[in-house]
């Protein structure tokens, strides 16, 4: 039988956390984050290093927050997306971009999921 994990258990919490690494150009390293709990915070020469960094900081930021009672972010390992979120713009720049569609013979929405998958 598996022993219970305490609610409160750092290393478990850690686990509901996405953890980025990625390459940095500018700086010729990877480069480790957590959002919505850790900025760009480590960096190294392979991925495996940077994610050993990155886990060991997540449990350390929880391991603060909940020794001062602070809350937690919402996790965001496993979070499901529905594929919507409204945004707001400039009425000039709404106006611009539909025209541009509009002449691109595609829908305003198409036209902003394409430009938006290039960045």
């Amino acid at each position: 039988m598996k022993p219970m994990k305490k609610k409160n258990d750092p290393k478990a919490l850690a686990a509901q956390y996405v953890k980025l690494v990625e390459w940095s150009d500018e700086d010729r390293c990877f480069i480790g984050s957590a959002p919505p709990l850790v900025g760009q915070s480590c960096h190294g020469d392979t991925e495996e290093e940077v994610l050993r960094q990155l886990r060991d900081i997540v449990e350390d930021v929880i391991r603060m927050k909940l020794g001062h009672g602070d809350p937690l972010p919402a996790r965001s390992a496993g979070k499901e997306y529905s594929g919507k979120f409204v945004l707001r713009l400039d009425p000039n720049l709404h106006r611009l971009l539909s025209l541009r569609a509009e002449a691109a013979g595609e829908s305003l929405n198409n036209f902003v999921v394409k430009k938006l998958q290039t960045v």
